[in-house]
């Protein structure tokens, strides 16, 4: 008999294994399991392989097991046309449980042999090529074996068989026919033909009435245990309205077991030369289909489902015979009467498409539908038809594409409960946050009283409870079922319980506060600091609990930090840090003075370019470190270091301090050079005192001087060029001159090109 899963929504799928394939191409793909590779593409109503260019290299293969053990029969329409000739095409079966698929080498090996270092087909286990260049049956390119004849010999207008093989082994030549030849592989004259339809620039052909048509039929019959007889047939238009069917082999023997199952496909290659190939209406059928029996139902009654409800079956194995080797159901159809499921008529593509016809019933009572492909079906009854009796007919069809006879199938419509409503702690949520080591009493509520639950969680059942409430203990989604005294079920919402993460709190630290009025926001310290998910609260050293924008610190000491999800009303475990104010606050300070002197400036020509400045800190705070930048790219960390700029300008210059705590505190102050040179004339000398018997200027930076001195009345008293002169001293040709005030005038270059003057009086003295 049949068994009830569950009631709720089920998603219906339709996948297929086994016979028929049957597949246009003309009106797109109609089925996901054809898979494309390489240069393949559905166009003008066919599968093309190739384009007649240069190198093009297409595949496909149909993702569907088709069991091997009645042998299987292959038809398609092919196109070879277009081009210079070349290369081919092949049709290939290959191993079914091979994990993944890879095509052969292409060129000549048309996408099943190995070429050149490239593997062959994964899993082959025959290949029969259509080769219009010829190579597919010689031994180049490292396949095995060929036509006779020398291996490089080409071959074309062929049809060429190659065995099983696996990476580089195997693919050996078995047998083939030349199609367009006389002689042991040849044929008759009146049956030969070329295996394109058509050269460069012709067209495909379509109608088997027009020269050119071809269609091609395999057969692989079971041959015991030895494998298959090949028979292959193809279809042929040579001359106009005369299509013929030429046999191209008959019944050879193909001595290697097949695998269990078997999956199909197709490639094609050019080369240097050219052509169209294509493909379409595909049909894969059973070779042996008199050897198969039909599947065989049995009548279901006494199944029940609840009105206004998805309840899903499924068919036990038990319940039915699939009396073929390797059979397996591969879809369910149901039908309004017995005659509609019993007629068989019309195409095998049509009969036995296991596809959308027959997998939905709708009825005035409620509609069946098929969810799975190996026995799972859904009835849906409509409101107001409980205590109905419903009859309709199913049919089962195995992977070999027989149907069984129609089959009686009565389902009872019952009343469904009323709504079943899952209360947490006596609120109806659809989800709760709990503390660690807390737990929540859930509990059923209905206005229709049940006498038998089952509680889930995560869709597992629990053992631990059987009647309306339980206690959620750990995180996950809860609900419940009942069943009234009709046996039908009804659930509850889900609620889904959580116990929240609480993050790791950690304070960037240490928090020291480095300006004693202005004390910084603690948020900023906390490492992955996220407001949208998580509460904060401090303590602080005084007790006060201040939580979120309330954290605001306004003393030192030791305070303590919590975080919560914003869910929960439970705090983490309290996290220390401490707030440092420093005694003395850090405030930068800089100065400076020149040449040791103690002093800013020596002349009024300020600052030189080669002046010794000492600059000096004058910060407050407990410092450890000092970064001066000197304005000029320079840079030192002494506490009071000496500079030479060596070039004027107006400079800045930087001092930034740092504390044990880590403040920082930066002041600057402005350099000016203005001057490469310093001139200093004194007022007056004295010739009969050692210190000052002569008058020169003091001079700094300069490479050239000439000093002249003049009476009051202009008479020239002294002149000299000479940069290492001891100076005039008082005297004019030997003897001294009155005391008074004379007047001078010197001229100067520096060192940096400049050319100055300076003039003045000096006083004389005795």
């Amino acid at each position: 008999m049949f068994f009830l899963l569950l009631i709720g929504i089920a998603e219906r799928t339709f996948g297929q294994f086994g016979f028929p394939y049957c597949e246009t191409f003309q009106e797109g793909i109609q089925r996901q399991e054809t898979v494309l590779g390489g240069t393949a593409a559905l166009t003008d109503g066919v599968l093309r392989l190739t384009e007649a260019l240069e190198d093009q290299n297409g595949y496909v293969y149909i993702d569907i097991p088709f069991p091997s053990g009645f042998g299987i029969k292959v038809s398609f329409e092919y196109f070879s046309y277009g081009g210079t000739g070349a290369d081919g095409l092949t049709v290939f079966l290959f191993d079914a449980q091979v994990p993944f698929f890879s095509p052969g080498g292409f060129g000549g090996s048309l996408g099943y042999a190995p070429r050149e270092g490239l593997a062959g087909l994964t899993g082959a286990y025959i290949g029969i090529g259509l080769d219009s260049f010829g190579n597919f049956g010689n031994g180049v390119e490292g396949k095995n074996g060929g036509f006779p004849g020398a291996s490089d010999q080409l071959h074309p207008n062929s049809v060429a068989v190659r065995g099983p093989g696996q990476g580089f082994t195997g693919y050996e030549f078995i047998t083939g026919v030349k199609t367009n030849e006389a002689g042991g592989n040849g044929l008759p004259v009146d049956q030969r033909f070329v295996i394109s339809s058509g050269g460069q620039g012709s067209s495909r052909i379509t109608d088997p009435n027009l020269p050119g048509y071809r269609k091609v039929f395999i057969d692989l019959e079971p041959d015991g245990d030895q494998g298959f007889l090949l028979s292959m047939d193809m279809m042929v238009t040579v001359r106009a309205n005369s299509p013929e069917t030429v046999r191209i082999f008959d019944k050879v023997p193909y001595a290697y077991p097949a695998p269990e199952e078997l999956k199909i496909g197709f490639a094609a290659s050019t080369g240097g030369d050219t052509n169209f190939h294509e493909i379409r209406n595909l049909i894969v059928e059973v070779s042996d289909e008199e050897s198969l029996l039909k599947p065989e139902g049995v009548d279901i009654e006494g199944l029940v489902a609840c009105e206004g409800q998805d309840n899903i079956f499924e068919i036990p194995t038990e319940s039915i015979s699939l009396p073929n080797e390797n059979s397996r159901i591969n879809c369910i159809r149901f039908f309004e009467t017995y005659e509609e499921a019993g007629d068989e008529s019309g195409e095998i593509c049509e009969k036995s498409n296991c596809g959308e016809k027959g997998s939905i019933l709708s009825l005035p009572e409620g509609f069946f539908s098929v969810i799975d492909k190996e026995g799972g079906f859904m009835f849906t009854p409509n409101v107001g038809f409980q205590g109905e009796e419903v009859s309709t007919y199913y049919t089962l069809t195995d992977n070999f594409g027989k149907t069984s006879e129609p089959k009686l199938l009565k389902v009872t419509i019952r009343e469904a409960p009323v709504t079943l409503t899952l209360f947490a702690d006596g609120v109806p949520l659809e989800e709760i946050f709990l503390c660690p080591g807390a737990d929540i009493v859930l509990e059923a509520y209905s206005e229709e009283g049940f006498e038998f639950y089952e509680w889930y969680k995560d869709e597992v059942l629990m053992t631990d409870t059987d009647d309306g409430k339980t206690v959620a203990r750990e995180a996950g989604e809860y609900f419940v079922k009942a069943l009234n005294e009709n046996g039908c079920p009804v659930y509850s919402n889900t609620v889904a319980v959580g116990f929240p993460d609480f993050p790791q709190l950690v304070i960037e630290g240490p928090v020291t506060v480095c300006n004693p009025g202005l004390f910084p926001d603690i948020r900023d310290f906390i490492e992955e600091y996220n407001e949208e998910q998580f509460d904060y609260g401090i303590e602080t050293p005084e007790g006060d609990f201040l939580v979120n924008e309330e954290m605001d610190i306004q003393s030192g000491g030791l305070y303590h930090i919590r975080v919560k999800p914003m869910v929960l009303d439970c705090w983490s475990n309290a996290v220390p840090f401490e707030v440092s104010v420093p005694e003395t606050e850090l405030e930068a300070s800089v100065d400076y003075h020149l040449n040791g002197t103690g002093m800013k400036e020596q002349s009024d020509e300020g600052i030189l370019t080669d002046d010794e400045v000492y600059f000096v800190d004058t910060s407050s705070g407990d410092i450890v470190s000092w970064e001066w930048d000197f304005g000029d790219g320079e840079t030192s960390n002494l506490k009071s270091p000496v500079h030479v700029y060596g070039q004027k300008g107006d400079f800045r210059v930087f001092l930034t301090v740092k504390n044990r705590e880590g403040c920082v505190s930066t002041s600057s102050m402005a350099i000016a050079i203005k001057r490469s040179y310093r001139i200093m004339f004194p007022n007056g000398f004295t010739p009969s005192r050692e210190e000052d018997r002569y008058f020169r200027p003091k001079v700094k930076g300069i490479v050239k001087m000439e000093l002249m001195v003049f009476s009051a009345w202009g008479e020239l008293l002294f002149k000299s060029e000479d940069l290492e002169m001891e100076g005039w001293d008082g005297t004019l040709n030997g003897k001294d001159l009155p005391p008074g005030r004379y007047v001078y005038r010197a001229d100067f270059e520096s060192r940096d090109g400049e050319y100055i003057t300076r003039s003045g009086k000096v006083l004389l003295i005795r």
